[in-house]
């Protein structure tokens, strides 16, 4: 079974500390951050056997850039294909306008 590279960018990495700081400092839950950062990071791990599972979004430009979606918990971890590497480009709080957020980056 092929095995892919997983490639955290700058920016995932960014994100997931936002999430880890938010719910550690403004929620005042450090043992809850550190849970949904690792549940996070566990999925994103996952990635290495058969990414493909994951669909491509069905919106027109995230679609032609090979841009899918992956729930964990309330946050989705957006990611392309390339070649034998999985990048992870955003992980975004799901509720959130993610078109806008997804653009912005």
């Amino acid at each position: 079974m092929m095995q892919y590279r997983i490639q955290i960018t700058n920016r995932a990495l960014a994100d997931m500390e936002a999430i880890y700081n938010y719910i550690a400092e403004q929620l005042q839950a450090s043992e809850v951050a550190m849970g949904q950062y690792n549940r996070i990071a566990d999925a994103i791990e996952t990635l290495v056997t058969f990414p493909e599972r994951v669909k491509l979004m069905e919106t027109e430009e995230e679609y032609v850039m090979g841009l899918r979606q992956m729930s964990v918990d309330n946050f989705s971890v957006f990611f392309n294909i390339r070649e034998e590497r999985v990048i992870i480009t955003n992980v975004l709080y799901s509720a959130s306008d993610i078109d806008k957020r997804l653009r912005d980056s």
